[in-house]
């Protein structure tokens, strides 16, 4: 038995690989986003169906800013003229975004990211999931 066990172990280690992001990856976080989900570190699920406001994520050069915008049925948005600005960060586990005004500093690991989806853990281990914001077309 001792000696399946190591066996064992290492067959969980590949089978677990990360999903990491990469330099080359960073530009999916242009454009509108809507959050999906919110997972707790003690495990319990937030989810959320049709969002009122969006995020609108803009980024050149390993620095950009994230707006707050509320669609409108007519396609265009409504939006305050409050940004956050953050810099994209390399960290040990890959990018972090890295917020930091007058009253705040903060960051926020990219753990998925792709062309329709990203995922976000902050500083006290809740994940935030987000999907590609889709307008609602309403037939005319």
């Amino acid at each position: 038995m001792s000696r399946i066990l190591p066996f064992f172990l290492i067959l969980m280690m590949l089978g677990c690989k990360k999903n990491t992001v990469t330099e080359a990856d960073l530009h999916y976080l242009n454009g509108y986003w809507e959050i999906d989900e919110v997972v707790f570190p003690d495990g319990s699920v937030k989810e959320y169906g049709m969002n009122p406001s969006i995020d609108f994520i803009q980024l050149k050069e390993n620095k950009g800013y994230r707006k707050k915008m509320q669609p409108k049925f007519d396609g265009s948005y409504a939006t305050s003229n409050d940004t956050e600005n953050f810099s994209i960060e390399e960290v040990s586990n890959g990018f972090a975004m890295h917020y930091q005004n007058n009253l705040s500093d903060w960051k926020e690991t990219l753990v998925e990211l792709d062309s329709t989806s990203f995922a976000v853990v902050n500083q006290e281990g809740v994940t935030y999931f987000y999907k590609r914001f889709e307008p609602i077309k309403i037939p005319q």
